[in-house]
């Protein structure tokens, strides 16, 4: 059973704009670096025992890895060779940020250029020109990571009860959400919509995900939704007893709030009860092979 500590959104949510801010600008690294892979899987970071990392990303004959360290709240990039670079993150600004990150990547010889602007995102001043003094509650960003590393390990159970294609437990940094989707084979290529929404979208999926609230829902929440929405989508029932239907641009959108699932008597099992009652519910209306799609292990 997990313990997840509280997120009230009004109390860090200065603080996870900027969090938010400083990730775009290690994912765009990642993005224009990593060699492109389905989905934009390749532009996402992964928890880490000690804070959010890239990975590996291919260099040349070589390779290095971004690791967002949030316990002691520094930034680590660090070569194939050994060679390491470093920098501490409280007190600095998006453009300070932004310059500490290419400058010890020119020290270790890595030479990268991102479009240097944040993406969907409600700031768009270029990282480089945002010099206001931004909060960082470092004790918050902990305990965001500390429910992040929590919430992945449930999300990697309920991965392991799918046969199927189904993605790794990811943070989409322009969305700034923890997702987990499965894939039920069939192409179903989506009509309008920019580029990157069309490559998302190719394929029948159902996905699940958790993030930490925005402004227009000031509550971390698990989430999740299919893609095409079949009919009669939100008379799924949802488990457990809190979880509920809600309207996300003009489709259903499953929803249990984080604090009812941290004040359940075993939050691991409310969190799986959600995933499965919306993933099982989902397939049946939308008429996925589910049967054939179960890993059956021992």
């Amino acid at each position: 059973m997990i313990s997840l500590p509280p997120l009230p959104y009004t109390e860090w949510s200065e603080t996870k704009d900027t969090l938010h801010l400083f990730l775009q600008i290690i994912g765009k690294i990642r993005m224009k670096t990593h060699p492109k892979l389905n989905h934009w899987w390749h532009v996402t970071l992964y928890p880490h025992i000690s804070g959010l990392t890239t990975g590996r990303i291919p260099y040349g004959d070589s390779g290095f890895e971004i690791l967002y360290d949030t316990l002691d709240h520094r930034v680590i990039i660090t070569r194939n060779d050994g060679r390491k670079a470093e920098f501490s993150v409280p007190g600095l600004t998006v453009a300070g940020f932004y310059d500490a990150v290419f400058s010890r990547l020119a020290e270790l010889d890595i030479a990268v250029e991102i479009l240097a602007t944040p993406y969907d995102n409600k700031s768009t001043t270029p990282f480089a020109q945002d010099t206001r003094t931004r909060a960082y509650d470092a004790a918050a960003v902990s305990r965001f990571w500390r429910a992040l590393c929590s919430i992945s390990g449930v999300f990697e159970a309920f991965r392991t009860r799918f046969a199927g294609k189904q993605t790794p437990v990811q943070l989409y940094w322009h969305s700034f959400d923890l997702v987990v989707t499965r894939f039920s084979g069939k192409p179903h290529p989506l009509e309008g919509g920019r580029q990157s929404d069309r490559e998302a979208y190719s394929h029948e999926v159902i996905s699940v995900g958790f993030w930490p609230g925005d402004d227009t829902f000031p509550e971390a929440a698990f989430y999740g939704y299919a893609y095409p929405e079949p009919v009669g989508m939100n008379q799924v029932e949802l488990q457990p007893a809190p979880a509920f239907w809600a309207e996300k641009n003009g489709g259903a959108l499953a929803i249990l709030k984080y604090e009812d699932a941290r004040t359940a008597e075993d939050p691991s099992a409310a969190i799986l009860a959600f995933l499965d009652s919306l993933y099982e519910g989902a397939a049946v209306k939308a008429q996925w092979p589910a049967r054939e799609l179960v890993h059956a292990h021992a």
